[in-house]
């Protein structure tokens, strides 16, 4: 066989090497150890810098608000999916909706908790199967005629007005009944949990309902099944009153040893009582005792979500141009008209104000919350992007020709049209890890933001110290966490000095370019009233757009194109970054700085539709919209 120059050089110099060591070769049994590894000194420098990274890198996108058809309510408007389907689309599975159509998010969820009302927990399911107790009482034996179409006279619609926290059947609460359903959801949730990959965080819906005006909350648990099955969840038919739900958290964590928090949302349908401010909603007056444990309990506020959004109303912000978005101001559930004066207990931004001066008087501010979006949709299906919205519930509000018109509900004259259903949201959270113990972790400590639906990358940090520079580092993270504090923290006095913000927005990747920056601030003044003030921090397209002496941006215009929806990225900017000073600080006043981004626009879920189905939608309904997304707050503390 005839070999290369190079390789007969190779085994050459090869048997010469052998040759002259092979005299020194140890036997393995006799070599000495191998030196072991030299200690790290804490001045050695690191290699692998990540190696040594503590603080959260990921963020990782969930619903903390879904229904299925365990929930009363969901199971009467019709919806057929399970735990089991909610799971998997979404893990990214295709899924058949309940009418038929198949449906698939464009990109998997983090994190789920499924979270069905613990009112009449899974009874109707059990009373489809004939359950022996619910069947002895008549009238829920006639409603099962209805629903299994046994009567054929039965008027299934008499059904679709069931509220599920009064007036119902006392055998549907019953312990029998939903202490199956419960085990039920908490084994699939356990089934479905994959640490790192998927997590189902364990959780149900406090459906708090006080004369119709809305006290929801979702309770959410850091723990695992054998925690979560130590109580059955608390029931609202007992009492509407949130301090009742709070005694059960503490329960709970006093008798498994766990974690837990509550999520208030709809503040929008409470007519005023969502966010007390001096009388509490049974009447008695505000104390130390309610405004503790409601900071203690109740970290984080939904903010958007299918029934509207909640961070602010005209009324209230009547100099913020962006302050109706989405707004939904009809009343309660109960259809009690609104009033104005209602409307300072009901939006996220004015409870952040209040809650400056509430401290002033408690020394403890109930509504230090953070921001996050969720659904609250009741078909199983978590899927809210504009061109994929599979809407509020599975009577006639999935994708249809129909569905822009039809009601989302109807109380007491008060109709609701379909077209008024939000195409939001989702909450963010910046965590180390995706596993139930990071997620609750960093909604505990806020780290964690809004949005209507857009995966909108959003850092936000409060220091002293941060410069220009620190705006274009590729990792502004190394540098926020360092210098100063993540969204949710707080800020102490800084010898007077005005605080600065660290900022980076990125799009979404494959989705719309950026419009905007803002900060938002909210104050107390030297009076103690509350005030506000809407900053423009970054901008796109800053060759053609200057703010104007009263600092109002000009729009930045739109490429939709309402007759194809469609539009395209020749407008905005794919990130945003920025350090900003606040020009009006006075370090004797308390505050709180949250950002909110805008993307430009783009075609709202009624103009899909319009297009998807060939239809003619009236001019009064929305065909864009500015979708955008809110970070928690950081607070400002003179000491």
């Amino acid at each position: 066989m005839n070999q290369s120059p190079a390789v007969s050089i190779f085994l050459v110099t090869a048997a010469l090497l052998l040759s002259a060591c092979s005299a020194e070769i140890t036997p393995v049994a006799e070599q000495p150890a191998a030196p072991a590894s030299p200690a790290v000194r804490n001045e050695d420098p690191l290699y692998s810098p990540t190696a040594e990274r503590d603080y959260p890198t990921s963020v990782y996108w969930g619903d903390t608000h879904l229904h299925t058809n365990f929930s009363m309510d969901a199971y009467i408007f019709g919806t057929k999916l399970g735990p089991d389907d909610a799971y998997r689309f979404a893990r990214g599975e295709t899924i058949m909706a309940t009418h038929g159509q198949p449906a698939r998010l464009d990109k998997p969820l983090d994190f789920l908790v499924i979270a069905d009302h613990s009112d009449a927990l899974g009874a109707m399911l059990a009373l489809e199967q004939g359950d022996e107790l619910l069947m002895q009482n008549e009238t829920l034996a006639s409603w099962r005629n209805i629903l299994s179409g046994d009567d054929s006279s039965a008027d299934h619609s008499a059904l679709h007005g069931v509220q599920t926290s009064a007036g119902l059947p006392k055998e549907l609460d019953a312990e029998s009944v939903r202490l199956p359903a419960w085990k039920y959801l908490v084994d699939t949730a356990e089934k479905y949990y994959q640490p790192g990959v998927f997590t189902p965080l364990i959780g149900f819906e406090w459906t708090a309902t006080l004369g119709g005006q809305n006290l929801h909350r979702v309770v959410i648990y850091r723990d695992d099944a054998e925690e979560a099955l130590a109580l059955v969840p608390l029931s609202s038919t007992s009492s509407s009153d949130p301090r009742r739900l709070w005694q059960f958290l503490e329960r709970y964590e006093e008798v498994t040893g766990g974690r837990a928090l509550a999520i208030p949302h709809n503040g929008n349908l409470s007519n005023g009582i969502m966010f007390p401010l001096a009388e509490l909603e049974f009447g008695d007056p505000m104390d130390a005792e309610y405004v503790t444990n409601r900071a203690r309990w109740e970290r984080v506020y939904e903010v958007t979500q299918i029934k509207g959004d909640g961070e602010t109303h005209p009324f209230l912000s009547p100099d913020d141009e962006f302050a109706d978005y989405e707004t939904w101001a009809l009343g309660d559930f109960a259809g009690v008209p609104k009033t104005n004066d209602m409307l300072f207990g009901e939006y996220a931004r004015e409870a952040l104000k209040q809650g400056l001066r509430i401290e002033a008087e408690f020394g403890v501010n109930p509504y230090q919350f953070g921001m996050i979006g969720s659904t609250d949709s009741h078909t199983s299906l978590p899927a809210v992007d504009e061109s994929n919205f599979f809407g509020k519930h599975s009577l006639g509000l999935e994708p249809s020709p129909e569905r822009w018109n039809t009601p989302v509900g109807e109380r007491d004259g008060v109709v609701i049209p379909g077209w008024l259903m939000t195409s939001s949201g989702y909450a963010a959270v910046w965590a180390r890890d995706n596993t139930r113990e990071e997620i609750w972790d960093a909604l505990h400590r806020r780290e964690v933001y809004a949005s209507t639906g857009p995966r909108i990358t959003l850092r936000f940090f409060g220091g002293w110290n941060f410069t220009e520079v620190d705006a274009q580092a590729p990792d502004i993270a190394a540098v926020g966490y360092v210098q100063g504090v993540p969204m949710g923290a707080e800020l102490t006095a800084g010898a007077g000095q005005p605080p600065r913000f660290l900022i980076r927005a990125m799009k979404e990747v494959n989705g719309a370019n950026l419009d905007r920056i803002q900060v938002i601030k909210g104050w107390t003044d030297a009076e103690g009233l509350v005030q506000e003030r809407v900053y423009e921090v970054a901008w796109s397209n800053t060759d053609t757009r200057r703010p104007d002496e009263d600092g109002k941006l000009p729009p930045v215009g739109s490429t939709v194109d309402i007759a194809s929806a469609t539009y395209d990225n020749s407008l905005g900017s794919g990130e945003l970054s920025v350090v900003w000073t606040d020009p009006d600080f006075d370090a004797q006043r308390p505050a709180f700085y949250y950002v909110r981004v805008l993307q430009i626009p783009t075609p709202r879920w009624t103009t899909h539709d319009a297009v998807a189905f060939g239809i003619t939608i009236p001019p009064y309904v929305p065909k864009l919209t500015q979708e955008r997304a809110y970070s928690s707050p950081i607070w400002y503390r003179p000491d």
